[in-house]
C-alpha cells in the first residue's frame, strides 16, 4: 500500500527479533538441548491447559477420571 512506510529488514515483531530460529529456511539445526528445551515448556504449556480445562468443565473432568480409573482396574499386566 502506498500510504505505508517501507518497514526495515529486521522489523519490531520479526522472527529474528523473538531469539527464535526461522522454521523455513532455517541454515544451522536445532540443537538437542533446544529441542528438548521446546519440548518442555510445550509440555508444561500442555499441562496448564489440562488444569484449566479440568477447572472450567468440572463434570467433563470427573467423567474422564471416572473412565481412566476404570481402564486401570481393568486392564491386564
Amino acid at each position: 500500500m502506498p500510504d505505508l512506510p517501507d518497514l526495515p529488514e529486521n522489523a519490531p515483531g520479526d522472527a529474528a527479533d523473538t531469539g527464535e530460529p526461522a522454521i523455513r529456511g532455517a541454515e544451522v539445526p536445532e540443537t538437542d538441548t533446544q529441542r528438548r528445551r521446546r519440548r518442555a515448556q510445550f509440555l508444561r504449556d500442555l499441562a496448564e491447559a489440562r488444569e484449566l480445562r479440568a477447572r472450567v468443565q468440572p463434570r467433563r473432568a470427573k467423567a474422564a477420571r471416572l473412565r481412566h480409573a476404570m481402564r486401570m482396574r481393568t486392564f491386564r499386566w
